[in-house]
């Protein structure tokens, strides 16, 4: 079983167990997180898509850590001109474990 999730704008593909990294959502260490925005979910035998939600697919998963990336360099040059510029910038993110993927009651195919 697979479900596919929007999170922070991006989408993700997800399975029971994985551990995922999205942009940064509310929370501690710890706790419990429901994903509402579920695009698609696959549990073997059927495809239930939604329009553009699946009606009460849902994700539940858990925090495991609120970090930041790796530092990314921004480094602007013009040559001849003697002009550069040099910026750093660190996403933040949420590591979740996936626990369960719900498929609400009345969903067809």
């Amino acid at each position: 079983m697979y479900a596919i999730i929007e999170s922070g704008g991006k989408q993700y593909t997800i399975k029971q167990g994985d551990k995922v990294r999205v942009e940064k959502l509310q929370g501690n260490a710890g706790d419990e997180i429901t994903i509402n925005t579920v695009l698609a979910i696959n549990d073997g035998e059927r495809m239930v898509t939604g329009s553009p939600y699946v009606v009460g697919g849902s994700v539940l998963g858990k925090v495991l850590t609120q970090e930041k990336a790796d530092k990314v360099i921004i480094f602007k040059y013009k040559r001849r001109k003697d002009t550069k510029k040099k910026k750093g910038h660190r996403q933040a993110y949420t590591e979740l474990l996936v626990e369960k993927i719900q498929l609400g009651v009345g969903n067809g195919t």
